[in-house]
């Protein structure tokens, strides 16, 4: 068997998925009505696609789709209780959790929304200006951070205000993949541009007006840049992690302990819409679903665009395809909660607790997504964590049910993460901007939120 046709095998067939939904509806759910919000980035495509092909409807929910206005408005709005669920960066539950920013809400994430599809992005000029110092550093692909730290330099060499990136979230897998890339070319915090929370729709905005000069943010935001002739996007996300989780389902622990088996039936939906959207005969269906107005209000063919090619390079080079459940894009690997909790700790946002793994463990809920896709017959990891970077390449890992084709996990640097070695992985990194604050400024988080 090849990994392609173990790729499509493992894609939820129709009838079975017929057959389980007419079980499924049949449980009684302590909440069938829900609000859940959604960020305007091509990775809320299966909450969109659960919705208006009727997954959500199949597994007895009659669910209220949000467009969230920024990260930190939907964040406010779940920890309040007036919404259910929420699409929210990757490392925003394990922030929450510690308190990191804001008080302390125990949050638990039990699905990803794939794998990142966003890219950084740079302002026409800042871009002319990277071609310009450094010719050779822009032709490469992906471009190495180099070609920025010229520009950096030159600005301070003539007393210029410092460059300003957007991020939409203080705790984002796209803002520690830009740090990330910059550390990559010996950039420092101190040294690098200026950081400024942004709301996704305000990105291009403040990009065309020269507010910002750059930000790394997920898809359509890049191929907006470009169709609108204001920025190009010259690194892809996954050129910087190519496993890199981008969004997840974000719920309270409280809201997930009042509601198991509404929770359960939103994972059922939505493992079944982000299979439905790997297919490519779905794809073209899925950029219309999710193009329209009261989703991401942005022309069909941008989303067409980034099924094939979610990021461009200086040199027009394509990417991966989308990628929102094959491979176990949607299993929540706490190697990857792990890993962004010692990209807190490298910026200088936490100090990581003394028990990394049960904080991990209690909110990157594997155990919850295993019942969830149990009840629909795939196949699943058999563990929990896996060495990030480990893989360059595409790979079988033996699931529950049958080999699960995996792709490249490889970091840009060619490190390798070993979940168990948070400290030690640190360590490895020259460029870094470690907190002065001891353990006990993090404030308490009950370790037993799992139980």
């Amino acid at each position: 068997m090849t990994l392609a046709d173990d790729s499509e095998s493992m894609l939820l067939q129709g009838a079975v998925a017929e057959a389980f939904a007419g079980a499924a509806g049949d449980e009684e759910l302590e909440k069938p009505e829900l609000r859940i919000a959604f960020l305007p980035q091509l990775q809320a495509a299966p909450l969109i696609v659960a919705k208006e092909r009727g997954f959500f409807r199949r597994h007895g929910l009659d669910v209220s789709l949000v467009r969230g206005a920024s990260c930190a408005s939907v964040h406010e709005d779940l920890a309040s209780g007036v919404l259910d669920g929420a699409q929210l960066p990757a490392p925003a539950p394990l922030a929450a959790t510690l308190g990191i920013g804001t008080p302390a809400v125990p949050m638990l994430t039990a699905l990803a929304f794939g794998r990142s599809g966003g890219a950084i992005t740079v302002s026409s000029e800042l871009y002319r200006r990277m071609r310009e110092l450094d010719p050779p550093a822009m032709a490469q692909q992906p471009v190495p951070a180099r070609a920025l730290a010229q520009v950096l330099d030159d600005d301070r060499r003539r007393g210029r205000a410092p460059l300003v990136f957007a991020d939409i979230s203080a705790f984002s897998s796209q803002g520690y993949a830009l740090r990330y890339w910059l550390a990559s070319g010996g950039v420092a915090s101190d040294q690098g541009p200026n950081l400024r929370i942004v709301s996704p729709g305000a990105l291009l905005e403040d990009l065309a007006r020269g507010v910002i000069d750059g930000y790394c943010a997920g898809e359509p935001c890049g191929a907006n840049a470009t169709r609108l002739g204001i920025g190009r996007a010259i690194v892809a996300a996954q050129d910087i992690w190519r496993d890199g989780p981008e969004d997840v389902l974000a719920v309270t622990h409280e809201w997930a302990t009042r509601h198991p088996r509404s929770h359960r039936a939103v994972l059922r939906a939505l493992i079944e819409a982000a299979s439905w959207i790997d297919r490519p005969e779905n794809q073209l269906e899925t950029a219309h679903v999710i193009a329209g107005e009261s989703h991401l209000d942005v022309p069909v063919e941008v989303i067409e665009s980034t099924a094939t090619q979610p990021a461009r390079s200086g040199a027009e080079r394509k990417s991966a395809a989308w990628s929102f459940y094959r491979g176990a894009a949607s299993f929540p690997w706490r190697s990857h909660a792990v890993w962004f909790l010692t990209q807190m700790q490298r910026w200088g946002q936490a100090v990581l607790p003394l028990d990394v793994v049960q904080l991990a463990r209690s909110v990157y809920r594997t155990d919850l997504y295993r019942e969830a896709a149990r009840d629909l017959g795939v196949s699943l990891p058999p563990v929990d964590a896996k060495c990030e970077g480990a893989h360059r390449g595409a790979w079988l890992l033996e699931g529950s049910t049958g080999p699960i084709a995996m792709e490249s996990d490889a970091f840009l640097d060619g490190r390798e993460f070993d979940p168990d070695e948070p400290l030690t992985y640190l360590a490895g990194f020259a460029v870094a901007q470690p907190t002065q604050s001891s353990q006990d400024d993090v404030r308490a988080h009950d370790l037993r939120l799992s139980d």
